[in-house]
């Protein structure tokens, strides 16, 4: 069955790139999606899918039910683009000004759509179900896993399995990673309201543009003197505003940052700290302050088990190069909220354009990925959808027999 799989998805690769191409073209910001998800729903209704739309909004869950009865896998896709002017000269250029696909949304939508395609023509000899899931809003807390988990995308699903589109790793690598695999991504807001006044009087102000900028040097001790060092955390301003006249000392500064983080208690501890050295700094200073914390996705943790299933599983899959441990990504991920719910895992997809000058990375405007790294990923989701189905869950890996897995 796994043989006659791959021969489908090597049949449907040319139209695997044809729909990246096209949802390439025609990309929509998170919780403003409105023609992929219908895209999405007419595919799987054509091929006689059941199919949910609007799931937790925007996001569509498509089921097919196998000949023969068994376990329920879901496969997860998202579908979201970014707010990001693309400066790639390809044919499939984004039409859309300021709206680009710059992390590879496009390509999971693509992978997931032909993949249901084969496993549908497959149904018959399918000891299963498998479902489908199409997700809008990765890029933008609160996400759009969470809303279609408590709208029962998640109802009756044994386990699921997902990966991203790697375009910093070499084309056909699989990077698996038991535990946490990418970092709990929060958000922060702090205003510092100084006394504003003449730029040639500043005896007479409170100066808000120097208090906020020894802030930010003292919110940098955050991770190197309160954080365990064994720990790993990350505590980032990325935006200082503080807009005024070149003669004129501002009233008022406002700080944007982002914290990143694999262990809750230290996602809390971070979050107190800035509290307090934020307090501190102001007190000293005699300014006023608001601080805002915005907890957004916990870490992403895969389970054990299902990931040295995938991971046991790849080196024969066609196309994949090697498979090797995955570094923890300090990126942030919805498919967190997934593997709270179900066991799972969530792995890494090499799709590296070798011939490029430069390698971009996410979220860059030259983005882009060799399209080969699609047909991977579908033989790799394939086949661990059906080693699953077929044995009726996870069986205990044996590490000799899978010796290639590095």
């Amino acid at each position: 069955m796994l043989e006659n799989l791959y021969q489908l998805l090597e049949d449907h690769y040319e139209e695997m790139v044809e729909l990246r191409r096209h949802f390439h073209q025609y990309p929509e910001l998170s919780f403003e999606e409105v023609e992929t998800p219908k895209y999405i729903a007419a595919y799987h209704e054509k091929l006689g899918h059941e199919v949910r739309t609007e799931v937790g909004g925007r996001g569509v869950v498509a089921t097919l039910k196998g000949g023969k009865p068994g376990k329920t896998v879901a496969l997860r896709a998202d579908f979201d683009a970014l707010p990001i002017q693309e400066e790639n000269d390809v044919p499939y250029k984004s039409k859309v000004p300021g709206v680009m696909h710059a992390c590879g949304h496009d390509g999971h939508t693509a992978t997931l759509l032909v993949l249901a395609k084969a496993l549908n023509k497959l149904k018959d000899d399918l000891e299963g179900t498998v479902v489908f899931i199409h997700q809008h809003a990765e890029e933008y807390a609160p996400g759009g896993a969470i809303a279609m988990v408590e709208d029962g995308c998640l109802d009756g699903v044994d386990v699921i399995f997902g990966t991203h589109i790697w375009a910093t790793g070499p084309l056909g690598e699989i990077g698996y990673r038991s535990g946490p695999a990418m970092a709990a991504a929060d958000r922060y807001h702090i205003t510092v309201k100084g006394k504003g006044g003449h730029g040639a009087q500043p005896h007479l102000t409170k100066d808000s543009i120097v208090i906020a900028s020894q802030l930010v040097v003292n919110l940098q001790q955050i991770v190197s003197r309160r954080v365990d060092p064994i720990d790993s955390a990350v505590v980032s301003v990325g935006s200082f505003e503080a807009k005024n006249a070149f003669n004129v000392i501002a009233d008022t500064v406002e700080l944007t940052g982002t914290v990143r983080t694999f262990k809750e208690e230290v996602r809390t501890k971070v979050e107190n700290e800035i509290g307090r050295i934020t307090e501190g700094t102001c007190l000293a200073a005699d300014a006023e302050f608001s601080y805002q914390f915005l907890r957004g996705y916990p870490a992403t943790v895969n389970h054990k088990a299902e990931t040295e299933f995938v991971a046991a599983l790849a080196p024969n899959v066609p196309g994949v190069t090697d498979v090797v441990e995955a570094q923890p990504q300090m990126g942030g991920e919805d498919f967190a909220y997934y593997l709270e719910k179900v066991p799972g895992t969530f792995f890494f997809t090499g799709a590296e354009i070798s011939d490029r000058e430069v390698t971009y990375p996410h979220h860059h405007p030259k983005f882009d990925i060799d399209e080969k790294g699609l047909l991977v990923a579908a033989n790799v989701l394939g086949a661990a959808t059906i080693q699953y189905l077929s044995n009726q869950g996870v069986q205990p890996v044996n590490r000799e027999e899978a010796g290639s897995v590095k």
